[in-house]
């Protein structure tokens, strides 16, 4: 049996991994919780791990598994609907894509009822803004259950400002198609209509702040009319080879 916190905790961990593809971090989980300390947080997460609701992954940064949720949370169902969110492992790998201007992504191709290809359209900066690709370099396929309804397409991630957020250099990201963003999204941003990234978005009043999730990074303040979203990350997959 669970306490409230820990309950408290594995439905924001479950929610944010379905809204975002990715859990959230421990600064988040902590304010979440309204917790002084990451301490307790570490507490709880290691509570949870030892009871089999979550599984800590080795060697990734910030990578949560749930691996079950209690009736009250949905159990079996919720699970189910969450996994499609869970950041999948492809083995191979792809070849790298040259930067070109930013354009308009293309819609996803359905393959299976069960897998989509979607278009890599070349690799999108975690770091140091660079130019996003608008010309497809190659496919990749992913699980229907990830992409759901609207356009989707994918973009290898070049950087670590998002390591925190369990999106690595290498990565692949899918990508929803959407030009509008919640506090908290992590969106593919263009600014100043030349350079792509990938970062968490935050609306401050008349300005829009990119944050990274890595400490080694600041966070960029730009005017609303500086900044377009292009889509909100949806999952991750991460390749091997």
């Amino acid at each position: 049996m669970l306490t409230r916190k820990q309950l408290d905790l594995l439905d924001f961990i479950n929610r944010r991994v379905q809204r975002d593809g990715v859990p959230p971090s421990f600064d988040e989980m902590r304010d979440a919780l309204d917790l002084r300390s990451k301490s307790g947080i570490h507490r709880l997460i290691t509570a949870l791990e030892e009871r089999g609701f979550i599984r800590r992954l080795a060697h990734r940064a910030r990578a949560i598994e749930i691996v079950r949720l209690p009736d009250s949370l949905g159990g079996e169902a919720a699970l189910g609907r969450a996994s499609g969110f869970t950041p999948q492992v492809i083995e191979g790998d792809g070849p790298a894509a040259a930067p070109a201007p930013a354009s308009r992504p293309a819609a996803a191709m359905e393959v299976t009822a069960e897998a989509v290809e979607l278009p890599v359209m070349g690799r999108i900066a975690a770091g140091v803004p660079i130019e996003a690709i608008s010309e497809r370099s190659h496919g990749v396929a992913v699980p229907g259950a990830m992409v759901g309804r609207g356009s989707h397409y994918a973009l290898e991630v070049k950087g670590d400002s998002m390591i925190e957020a369990g999106i690595n250099d290498g990565d692949i990201v899918v990508i929803r198609e959407q030009d509008t963003a919640d506090n908290g999204d992590i969106v593919v941003a263009l600014v100043e209509g030349q350079e792509a990234t990938l970062k968490r978005f935050r609306r401050r009043g008349a300005a829009i702040a990119l944050e990274a999730a890595n400490p080694a990074y600041e966070t960029r303040v730009f005017r609303s009319d500086q900044v377009q979203v292009q889509g909100r990350l949806v999952g991750l997959i991460r390749t091997y080879g």
